[in-house]
């Protein structure tokens, strides 16, 4: 590992004084430290880019732990006041480690598409949420035995489809103390809708990213599925 970080030539400098060298190390072995092509670079991720190899830009494994640190005490500050997090992520090799964490939280998740207003205007996804959840229920249930096998057949297709879009939303009945977010370019319109709302944004930023978006940047791979499951393994064992 040492000679990886050489041949890296990754400068850490100092150590935080919250970040120890097993840290660093660990951030290393996950892959968070590769980031995109220079010619991607945004310009407020600069300071976070220790070297560069074969025009790949190489984050700082030193920023990324102590970012995640401060990152893991806001959620357990939100956890500990009973708040509530919403968790994003619809890249198909991370969603999945996503759903898993959000599930062992007991919290709301996205994993498909972000639904316009799932935010702003909460009201009426939430409604059309609870109408899902609602129909749902009568078809396991036995609820629709009045209605003809093709009047039940067609509901059970609409149902299918409704979860796609509500299923990860169970857990959201009422507007999140914070939003987790993997995958910041693809998940503008989240970002938006939770700025607009002044709810804090915590999320895992590649070097093609504005980190100023977010409240909580993580500076990291937001590509890679090892690396993804890292950080939310690590959130999960720090806050459970």
């Amino acid at each position: 590992m040492e000679s990886e970080i050489k041949e890296q030539k990754i400068e850490i400098g100092e150590l935080d004084a919250d970040v120890d060298l097993d840290e660093i190390k660990a951030v290393i072995e996950a892959g968070l430290v590769y980031g995109h092509k220079k010619s991607k670079t945004h310009p407020r991720m600069k300071p976070f880019i220790a070297a560069r190899r074969n025009e790949i830009e190489l984050i700082n494994p030193q920023a990324t732990a102590a970012a995640l640190r401060r990152a893991i005490d806001f959620l357990k500050t939100v956890r500990e006041k009973a708040g509530l997090i919403l968790w994003v992520a619809t890249s198909a090799n991370i969603k999945s480690s996503l759903e898993e964490t959000a599930r062992f939280f007991n919290e709301p998740f996205v994993v498909t598409r972000w639904l316009g207003g799932t935010l702003t205007n909460f009201k009426v996804i939430r409604k059309r949420g609870d109408d899902y959840f609602s129909l749902k229920e009568k078809l396991s249930t036995g609820g629709l035995a009045k209605y003809t096998k093709k009047e039940r057949l067609l509901m059970q297709q609409q149902t299918d489809k409704m979860a796609i879009k509500f299923e990860g939303l169970a857990e959201l009945k009422r507007l999140p103390d914070a939003v987790f977010v993997i995958g910041v370019a693809e998940h503008m319109t989240a970002v938006n809708e939770a700025r607009r709302l002044k709810i804090p944004v915590i999320a895992l930023v590649d070097t093609d990213v504005d980190p100023n978006l977010v409240d909580y940047p993580i500076p990291g791979n937001d590509n890679s599925s090892q690396a993804a499951a890292w950080i939310l393994e690590r959130i999960k064992s720090a806050i459970k």
